[in-house]
């Protein structure tokens, strides 16, 4: 719900989009924000906007969101005869040209692990990797080591 309200930062237009009442929406998020002991929102008459603690609590939910989606995505794969998972992110059409031949000995190489593959902004990939969203990310900047501090590999297809 707080999802919601972050994405529309309108109390009735999230309402709306859960098919819900605005009155239980809104206790929902002052039930949540006394939980936390913190305000996430900014309310007005005019508009709502997130607290720095609600930019946080944000930032950590969709982590958490990623890797229920995750685990869903590894369980379906086992459940379709897949022993594992490969995610792979591209940055900028990165590896257009030679991906499909990759992909084509990936699965002559390991038929029993499913390829996935994202598209992604580079700092996104980056945050994806580091948080273990990714296992192998594509792109064509030179900017990897400005984008963020950290070990990085950058190997030539």
């Amino acid at each position: 719900m707080a999802l919601a309200v972050v994405e529309e930062l309108h109390f009735t237009r999230a309402a709306e989009r859960l098919h819900i009442e605005q009155s239980p929406l809104s206790c929902a998020i002052r039930e949540l924000e006394e939980d936390l002991g913190v305000r996430l929102f900014v309310r007005t008459t005019r508009s709502t906007r997130l607290t720095r603690a609600g930019q946080l609590f944000l930032k950590h939910v969709r982590r958490v969101f990623a890797a229920v989606e995750q685990a869903r995505d590894s369980v379906q794969a086992v459940a379709n005869g897949f022993a594992d998972q490969l995610r792979i992110v591209l940055s900028d059409c990165s590896a257009q040209s030679r991906l499909p031949a990759l992909l084509a000995r990936w699965r002559q190489e390991e038929p029993e692990v499913e390829v996935r593959l994202y598209e992604a902004p580079l700092s996104q990939q980056i945050r994806g990797l580091h948080d273990g969203l990714y296992d192998v990310g594509f792109s064509l900047t030179n900017e990897v080591g400005r984008a963020r501090s950290g070990s990085h590999s950058r190997t030539r297809l």
